[in-house]
């Protein structure tokens, strides 16, 4: 009896901790090819969102210049790879982007 109680808890665990981890990146992301360079939790050739999310916390004027460097491109903020220009990103969907990686730190 004592090894089926530990057997479900070691599972409910388990299924916690996959959940936490089962945050995935946006469908507008995707549309948006952002995953070719950027995922959730890991660098990838840009920095992970969840590491964006976490420097920019509560900082809603950074978010303004992320957007702006998304659509216009730059460097520097991240390492010395540059951000290529995505002037084609809709305003709707960046609004959602930015939501998505405002809410990773939360």
């Amino acid at each position: 009896m004592k090894s089926i109680i530990v057997s479900m808890v070691a599972a409910a665990g388990l299924m916690v901790a996959g959940s936490a981890m089962a945050t995935d990146m946006p469908e507008v992301a995707k549309k948006n090819n952002c995953t070719a360079c950027h995922a959730v939790d890991k660098k990838v050739v840009g920095p992970a969102w969840k590491d964006v999310s976490a420097k920019y916390k509560g900082d809603d004027a950074a978010y303004a210049k992320v957007a702006d460097k998304v659509k216009k491109g730059g460097s520097g903020a991240w390492g010395s790879m540059p951000m290529p220009a995505n002037p084609k990103v809709s305003d709707a969907d960046m609004k959602d982007i930015i939501a998505f990686i405002k809410g990773l730190s939360k």
